[in-house]
């Protein structure tokens, strides 16, 4: 049984019942992945089933991951399918960024799913992290109430919505938490050219989830991803003020969620042979379209990125990284 959870601090956001359209997943993707993980793992074919023949039935695997797949639900609607592919467990554990990276730093994690590329860069450059991939997108938005006392309401930038609200000294709640929303958070404010603060500035320390809610309460702006915020529209009275480029907004407020294995050079109690199980799964054809699929109140909330016809080879390693490097 898929077992999912927040770490996040007061998450309890509400959450509307999720539409996903199921494809069946054991199909030539899957099939592969199989195939490879049973030949790396050296196991046999003598009348074994599958899970059995890779050796990972009845295993658990723990994926440290990014509140906003909690709060849309999108990891809880699709991983039953793998989780009966191969006869394992997934304990999802939803944190943020910053702190889904520490517990892999630190042992506690297989796998991590993320969306802050700086942060995901220094993982790999430190030797965490291996295999990443590109695995999908939303983006971000900046929301606020109706009544918008700052006035950005249909500003074509983020920079100089957010250095309007400084201006005007309209609240504004932030995550607060190294997340990859906080991270955006804090580079839209450096590219503003504004060092935020002072009594209508409020850091939460939570998840995305509380943190709208915060916001609601205090009739405050804020930075979200697009899928939270159309997870708990319907419980909350704020709206979308400044677009992200899903709906022609600025291309400084996408928002790419990357997955890689913890490197088991380094953590060797990491479970890397159903990591990578995982990794070839949920960046497969079907499982990408799964994603595409899920919809919550009518809506999309996440556009599948891991298949191409034109694959960028620099999703592998951190950004700049070449084999000349480092010639030491």
């Amino acid at each position: 049984m898929s077992k999912q959870r927040s770490v996040a601090d007061g998450e309890d956001a509400s959450r509307a019942q999720p539409v996903v359209s199921r494809r069946s997943f054991v199909a030539a993707g899957a099939a592969a992945g199989i195939a490879g993980l049973a030949g790396c793992s050296g196991a046999s074919s003598g009348g074994q089933s599958d899970g059995e023949q890779v050796g990972v039935a009845g295993e658990t695997l723990t994926l440290t991951t990014t509140t906003s797949t909690y709060d849309t639900g999108l990891l809880d609607a699709i991983h039953p399918e793998f989780e009966e592919l191969y006869g394992v467990t997934v304990d999802a554990v939803a944190q943020g960024t910053g702190a889904a990276l520490e517990s892999a730093r630190n042992g506690d994690s297989d796998v991590v799913m993320v969306h802050a590329r700086g942060l995901e860069d220094e993982f790999m450059r430190n030797g965490y992290g291996i295999n990443r991939r590109d695995l999908m997108f939303n983006d971000f938005v900046i929301v606020g109430p109706e009544g918008d006392p700052a006035g950005i309401q249909g500003m074509g930038s983020a920079t100089d919505a957010l250095t309007t609200i400084a201006e005007s000294q309209a609240q504004f709640v932030s995550r607060g938490d190294n997340s990859g929303t906080h991270t955006k958070e804090l580079n839209l404010w450096e590219a503003a050219g504004t060092d935020p603060g002072g009594d209508w500035y409020q850091e939460t320390g939570t998840g995305m989830g509380e943190a709208l809610n915060v916001a609601n309460q205090q009739g405050a702006y804020t930075l979200s991803d697009r899928g939270t915020f159309i997870s708990q529209r319907s419980e909350i009275d704020l709206t979308i003020l400044v677009q992200g480029p899903i709906e022609g907004g600025p291309e400084t407020l996408s928002n790419p969620y990357g997955i890689m294995a913890v490197n088991p050079g380094v953590h060797e109690n990491a479970n890397y042979d159903l990591a990578m199980a995982y990794i070839g799964w949920i960046t497969s054809p079907d499982a990408q379209d799964a994603i595409a699929d899920y919809q919550m109140n009518g809506e999309q909330l996440f556009f599948p990125r891991a298949v191409s016809e034109d694959p960028d080879f620099q999703q592998y390693v951190p950004e700049g990284w070449s084999s000349d490097s480092d010639d030491e």
